[in-house]
C-alpha cells in the first residue's frame, strides 16, 4: 500500500524526475508563465513554492539549497533578485494553475503555471512596449536633417537607374549564326587532329 506517499511519479525515474521538475521551475522563473500538462504543472507547484520560500530567506545557505535543486546560477539570481522580493507579503500561494482544456494531440490535460505576481510585471512590460511603440519614427538614414527641413518640392528626386546594358538586335528571319566550337565533349574521334 502507498498511503502517504505524496510524490507524483510522472512515469519517471527519480533521477529524471529530479531533473525535469527542476527545469520547469527555472523555466517558471525565466518566463514568469509556463504551458505544460496539468500533472507535470501539480507536481512543479509545490518545488516552485519551496524556492521561493528559500528565496525570501535570503541567506547564503537558502541560496546554495536553492543551487543545488536548480543547477542553474542564472535561474537561481533571479529567484533571490526579482521573484523573492515580490512575494515577500504573501505567506505562501505564490503559484496558479490555470486550466486550459485538452491537447489536440493526445487529449492530455494541458495548463498554464505562473507566479500569481507576475501580473504586475507582465502588464508593466506591455505598457513599456506602448510607450516605445509611440514615439515618432526616427529619420529614414539617407535623409541628413538638412534634407528633413526643406520643403518636400526642393527635395533632391531619386535617382534614375543607370542606362541598360543594350541587347543584339534580332536577326533577320533569313540569316544563319556561326556555328558555336564544340567542346571536348562533343569533338568525333576523327576531329582530334584538327
Amino acid at each position: 500500500m502507498r498511503h502517504q506517499k505524496k510524490t507524483i511519479k510522472l512515469g519517471r525515474t527519480a533521477e529524471h524526475r529530479k531533473a525535469l521538475l527542476a527545469n520547469q521551475v527555472c523555466s517558471l522563473i525565466q518566463h514568469q508563465r509556463i504551458k505544460t500538462t496539468l500533472a507535470k504543472a501539480k507536481a512543479v507547484r509545490p518545488l516552485a513554492e519551496k524556492m521561493v520560500t528559500l528565496g525570501k530567506k535570503g541567506s547564503i545557505h537558502a541560496r546554495r539549497t536553492a543551487l543545488a535543486t536548480l543547477r542553474q546560477k542564472n535561474a537561481v539570481k533571479k529567484l533571490f533578485d526579482d521573484i523573492a522580493p515580490r512575494s515577500i507579503n504573501r505567506n505562501g500561494g505564490y503559484t496558479r494553475v490555470v486550466k486550459l482544456g485538452q491537447r489536440k494531440s493526445d487529449s492530455a490535460s494541458m495548463a498554464f503555471i505562473e507566479w500569481v505576481d507576475a501580473a504586475q510585471v507582465i502588464e508593466e512590460k506591455a505598457a513599456e512596449e506602448k510607450k516605445t511603440k509611440r514615439k515618432e519614427p526616427e529619420p529614414k538614414p539617407q535623409e541628413t536633417a538638412s534634407e528633413l527641413e526643406k520643403p518636400e518640392q526642393e527635395k533632391p528626386k531619386h535617382k534614375e537607374p543607370a542606362a541598360k546594358e543594350e541587347k543584339p538586335a534580332p536577326k533577320a528571319f533569313g540569316e544563319e549564326s556561326k556555328p558555336k566550337k564544340r567542346r571536348w565533349f562533343g569533338k568525333k574521334s576523327g576531329d582530334e587532329g584538327k
